[in-house]
């Protein structure tokens, strides 16, 4: 896996990405895919919960793929800048067991 299979929505492909503004604090939706696995949702919620110590893992949706090898983790957590959200996606790349946060 390389960083290049972690595209970070927040710019659309081409824009400047000074042109995009997000108002912090806010909502922020992500949908994280990896590895199906029992413990794949919970290790997601654990690590946005170090992000985001309000966050509250009873609202994600858990997807599994159509073959059932990979499983979406679907998401809302509250967003309070730039640095956090870098940190949040980084510690989910550092698992290994994360394929893309959308």
């Amino acid at each position: 896996m390389n960083d290049s299979s972690f595209r970070d929505l927040r710019t659309s492909v081409g824009a400047d990405p000074g042109d995009v503004t997000i108002t912090f604090p806010c909502a922020y939706p992500i949908k994280v895919v990896g590895d199906a696995a029992q413990d794949f949702a919970a290790t997601v919620a654990q690590i946005v919960q170090r992000h985001d110590p309000e966050f509250d893992a009873t609202d994600m949706q858990v997807i599994d793929s159509r073959n059932g090898r990979f499983q979406s983790v679907r998401l809302t957590l509250t967003a309070t800048g730039e640095d956090q959200l870098k940190a949040l996606f980084e510690e989910l790349k550092a698992t290994g067991r994360v394929h893309m946060v959308v």
